[in-house]
């Protein structure tokens, strides 16, 4: 059975283990690349990560871009939204239809 995993600072994660989902405190972005590679190799089918440690391990993230599991998918931390989960979104849409469906422009 697939499980979910929540990746990012304390603050920012400790309330979706509430939901049940398992959370995975990091306090750098080495940790937090270590910790993704773990959780990539083993039964987690998604793995939430928050956006400002996405934007640190990019290069890490993009290894694992063209694999079906897990979805590594970013969420907002306690800092606030970066707009950087919508930009994915937007991009991988157009990615599998071709074109800009969702605000059909080019922002």
């Amino acid at each position: 059975m697939y499980k979910i995993a929540v990746l990012g600072d304390r603050d920012s994660i400790y309330g979706f283990a509430t939901l049940g989902l398992e959370t995975f405190p990091v306090t750098d972005p080495d940790a937090g690349a270590d910790t993704l590679k773990r959780l990539a190799m083993t039964d987690y089918a998604v793995i939430y990560i928050t956006e400002s440690l996405k934007a640190q391990i990019e290069d890490e993230i993009e290894k694992f871009r063209d694999q079906k599991l897990p979805a590594i998918i970013p969420i907002p931390g306690v800092s606030g939204n970066t707009g950087q989960g919508m930009v994915d979104v937007k991009r991988l849409v157009e990615q599998a239809v071709g074109s800009d469906i969702i605000f059909n422009n080019d922002n």
